[in-house]
């Protein structure tokens, strides 16, 4: 179900953000001829960012449906979207699919994927079964690393996903997780998390399935070092999609980040709802300096 348009829309985003970073890598970024295209400083950039749990594409009505996960995404015109609960080979629940690479393919789209769980195949010579995150992008992903977050016991091994993205020559440093279903591994991984992320510099987004409300005790260190898009809104309810209850769905960004718009999108083909913020990203100072 490739799309044209967004097929379109990838190229010239790709082309613009490696014009923007062979002029910084020529020593041309503060030219005049930089200055006069539309990267130069003083402009802002808008960004549509998702968070979803797609549920290995498992709909409230109990059909597996890929391709419907891929028509929110198309339809939302979203530009990153940073997804939980995604299989690769995992089972015969998401028919052995390598979710992240049809999803990304499907769409046009550049993407990473990081394996939380990671199995030995069914049969001798078969594909690793694997379960976790993954983050797609209309953008150029330039680099990713998945860090693996505290367990207190025998629990399942959960994730921070890490990206960084080059948006016309400027890098968001983009961060998806979902984390334990326990308030004192929660507490622990979110500590980390915060911790990782104080290592780059520049913009950043931190998205998930973050398992805890937002008055959780474990959520203060979130509160306290980002901005939550939908602290506004009265009704952010993620949780269940068909009637959701509670909010444990999030995309929080750095103070450096202005929000445009948030919306909740009303949908059955996961049991969580997708959320999404229209970012603005301000380009007074150049974020690409050649360290993260």
């Amino acid at each position: 179900m490739k799309s044209v348009k967004r097929s379109k829309n990838r190229i010239r985003k790709a082309v613009s953000s490696l014009l923007v970073l062979l002029l910084v890598i020529l020593g041309l970024g503060n030219s005049a001829f930089a200055d006069q295209t539309s990267f130069g400083r003083g402009q802002t950039v808008n960004v549509k960012i998702m968070s979803y749990n797609i549920h290995h594409a498992e709909g409230e009505d109990g059909i597996l449906d890929l391709e419907r996960i891929a028509r929110i995404i198309e339809e939302e015109d979203t530009d990153i979207v940073a997804l939980q609960e995604v299989d690769n080979h995992w089972s015969e629940r998401s028919d052995f699919q390598d979710q992240a690479k049809w999803l990304a393919e499907s769409l046009g789209m550049f993407y990473t994927y990081a394996a939380n769980l990671d199995r030995e195949p069914l049969n001798n010579g078969g594909e690793r079964r694997q379960y976790g995150t993954a983050i797609l992008s209309e953008y150029p992903i330039i680099e990713s690393e998945n860090h693996f977050l505290s367990q207190i016991g025998n629990t399942e091994q959960r994730g921070l996903l890490e990206a960084t993205i080059n948006i016309s020559g400027n890098h968001l440093n983009v961060y998806n997780t979902h984390l334990a279903l326990t308030p004192a591994e929660r507490e622990l991984q979110i500590k980390e998390i915060v911790e990782i992320a104080s290592q780059s510099k520049g913009p950043k987004v931190i998205l998930g399935d973050l398992n805890a409300t937002p008055e959780s005790n474990e959520m203060k260190p979130m509160y306290a070092n980002y901005l939550d898009v939908f602290a506004g809104p009265p009704d952010a309810n993620t949780y269940p999609a068909q009637n959701p209850a509670k909010r444990i769905d999030y995309i929080f960004t750095s103070k450096n980040i202005e929000t445009a718009d948030v919306e909740v999108i009303k949908s059955l083909a996961s049991d969580h709802l997708p959320i999404t913020a229209d970012l603005v990203l301000d380009r007074d100072q150049p974020y690409y300096n050649g360290n993260k």
